[in-house]
C-alpha cells in the first residue's frame, strides 16, 4: 500500500522518505523485450549461454530497463493526494553502481530532496535508490525531477 502524502504536506517532507515499493522480478523475458523495443542488443542482457561464461555469470539487466521501473516503482510506494497529475521533469543525475542478474527481485526507495512551488503545482526532486534483494550496493540512484499539478 503506498504512502500517502498530501500536496500541502510537501514542503515539509523535504528530508524524509516517501516510502518503499515492492519487490519487482526481473525476468529474462523483460530483458528480451526491452532489447527489442530498443535495438540494444548487447550479448550481456540476451545471449544466455555466452552471459555464463562473461564476467556475472548470467545475463543481466539494462540499466535504462533498471531505470526505466522507477515509475512504477514509485507508485507502489508513494502517492500525492490531491494532485491533477504528475508528470516526469527529467534527472538531474543517474548512476548504476552494481548489475541486476537476471531473476533479481529489485525495489526502489524514494526520499524527498527538493520542493520547489509553481504556478498550480510544484516541482519536487527525489533521490530514488533501487536495491536488489540480498545486493550489496544500490543497483541504481537516481536524482528525479518531476512536476505535480493541482
Amino acid at each position: 500500500m503506498p504512502e500517502i502524502v498530501d500536496v500541502t504536506e510537501l514542503p515539509a517532507l523535504k528530508g524524509r522518505d516517501l516510502g518503499s515499493s515492492r519487490w519487482w522480478e526481473v525476468t529474462q523475458e523483460q530483458i528480451s523485450t526491452f532489447d527489442q523495443l530498443t535495438g540494444d542488443e548487447q550479448w550481456i542482457h540476451v545471449d544466455t549461454e555466452r552471459a555464463r561464461t562473461g564476467p556475472f555469470g548470467t545475463t543481466i539487466a539494462h540499466g535504462f530497463l533498471t531505470l526505466s521501473l522507477l515509475s512504477a516503482m514509485s507508485a507502489t510506494a508513494f502517492r500525492v493526494n490531491d494532485s491533477r497529475m504528475g508528470v516526469n521533469y527529467g534527472l538531474n543525475k543517474v548512476r548504476f553502481p552494481a548489475p541486476v542478474p537476471v531473476d533479481s527481485h529489485v525495489r526502489g526507495r524514494f526520499q524527498l530532496i527538493g520542493y520547489e512551488p509553481l504556478e498550480g503545482g510544484a516541482q519536487i526532486a527525489v533521490e530514488a535508490t533501487m536495491e536488489r534483494q540480498n545486493g550489496i550496493r544500490p543497483v541504481c540512484v537516481a536524482e528525479w525531477l518531476s512536476r505535480w499539478y493541482w
